[in-house]
């Protein structure tokens, strides 16, 4: 059969996702809710709020949905997926964990206890509140600089602290308990830093079986040479050069294969992508955190490279055919710059008019995050607006072709890396 999808987002994600999903030929009709300035190519999109669950499940019943693809985290933690297991949307298959599996990504403790019962490598780690501060500071100081301070909630990003000074860390530490990023730091981890190499990888599940996309690594930092503030994500690579066939082998044995039986173990109801952010310690990998949805702005990078039909594989999904493997992807290397507005990610302006090149080459894809459409125009509307995706045999030819574009493109303020994937090149 073709479906009616649904497509939950208003990101760089869901432009890529919605990009793929009508490739398919088992996409009949494609809806965005919200959506952005670039999305409306391929589907409609509706004006909605993804916290507004009575009006999305009357647009489900309406337009006679029979798939949901959930870009965001937001709506899995806070139970979207609970909500369409009422008898009248309960025919609807939609791509996500329920609540309780969602809380891998909504709680870093939650995570990581389901990573040292399953054994799954990560750091050291202490779970901490108002009541056990003293045992906290004192886990301070008891390992070496620098130290990690996560907020165990959602904190759009910004719950993350790594810090030097032992005494800025303690001060940090009692300021997330007294609310620095509100709810979701009454309760903090506190982990032993990993020195090593980051990158990122994605797994397609039914609960029990996998299937794995390419990998990527994204780059958070805002100044190049990675310096600066933290971001969203400022660009992606895929493949990873370092991602051997003995890397490869470690991630699926030690860290895929334990977590996606440690949620059927769990009775997790799982059908949807789990994202592995992971780090190369000497030979070795760790997680650093689950996602429950794909990244962004690896995502911009990742379905570029899928050599598979995406609506295929959700289908897979739900009529228990997925069997664990790799999907097939393409050999070329993708390379994603994102345009930022300026000042971001501190304060900026929205609003901003972009123009863009009367010519696109074929190699490259613009996918759009923070922009909104007004009659013939396309305006900036968040932080990071414009992700440019380039595909070509080496990374120094994707790189060359996204920089071109990039320079191209024009809103006032723009600004971007001009380094990604720096630190891969041969």
């Amino acid at each position: 059969m073709s479906y009616n999808i649904l497509l939950l987002g208003s990101g760089g994600r869901e432009h890529a996702l919605a990009a793929k999903m009508s490739e398919s030929p088992l996409c009949r009709t494609l809806y965005i809710a919200p959506g952005n300035g670039g999305t409306g190519l391929y589907g409609t999109n509706l004006d909605v709020s993804l916290s507004d669950f009575a009006t999305l499940e009357r647009y489900m019943l309406d337009l006679n949905i029979h798939m949901v693809m959930v870009g965001p985290e937001a709506p899995l933690v806070d139970g979207f997926v609970d909500y369409c297991k009422k008898p009248t949307l309960s025919h609807i298959r939609v791509i996500g964990p329920d609540q309780y599996a969602a809380g891998l990504e909504g709680s870093k403790a939650f995570a990581k206890k389901f990573m040292k019962t399953y054994q799954i490598p990560t750091a050291g780690y202490l779970e901490v509140t108002q009541n056990n501060i003293d045992a906290g500071l004192e886990f301070l100081q008891n390992n070496p600089p620098p130290y990690v301070l996560k907020a165990d909630g959602l904190a759009a990003g910004k719950g993350v602290l790594i810090i030097d000074d032992l005494e800025e860390a303690s001060l940090e530490l009692k300021n997330m308990l007294n609310g620095k990023f509100g709810k979701a730091s009454d309760t903090v981890v506190i982990e032993q830093f990993l020195d090593g190499i980051e990158f990122s990888v994605f797994a397609l599940t039914d609960g029990q079986n996998y299937v794995i996309l390419p990998q990527a690594k994204d780059y958070k930092r805002v100044g190049e040479g990675d310096t600066g503030l933290n971001t969203g994500g400022m660009g992606a690579v895929s493949p990873v050069s370092f991602f051997d066939e003995s890397l490869k082998q470690k991630v699926e044995e030690k860290i895929i294969k334990p977590t996606i039986a440690g949620l059927a173990a769990e009775n997790m109801w799982y059908k949807g992508f789990v994202f592995f952010g992971l780090i190369k310690v000497g030979d070795e990998p760790f997680v650093i955190e689950y996602n429950c949805r794909l990244g962004d702005p690896e995502t911009e990078v990742v379905l570029p490279r899928l050599d598979e039909d995406l609506v295929h594989l959700f289908e897979k999904v739900f009529d228990g055919s997925l069997e664990n493997r790799y999907c097939h992807e393409k050999q070329d290397t993708a390379v994603a710059i994102m345009l930022v507005s300026g000042g971001y990610p501190g304060d900026f302006e929205k609003g901003k008019t972009i123009t863009f090149p009367d010519i696109i080459p074929d190699d490259v894809r613009v996918f759009h995050a923070g922009t909104t459409k007004s009659g013939d125009q396309v305006k900036t509307s968040g932080g990071r607006v414009i992700a440019v995706t380039a595909l070509a045999p080496s990374m120094d030819d994707a790189v060359a072709s996204a920089l071109q574009v990039a320079g191209q493109i024009d809103f006032d303020g723009k600004y971007f890396r001009r380094d990604i994937g720096f630190d891969l090149k041969d």
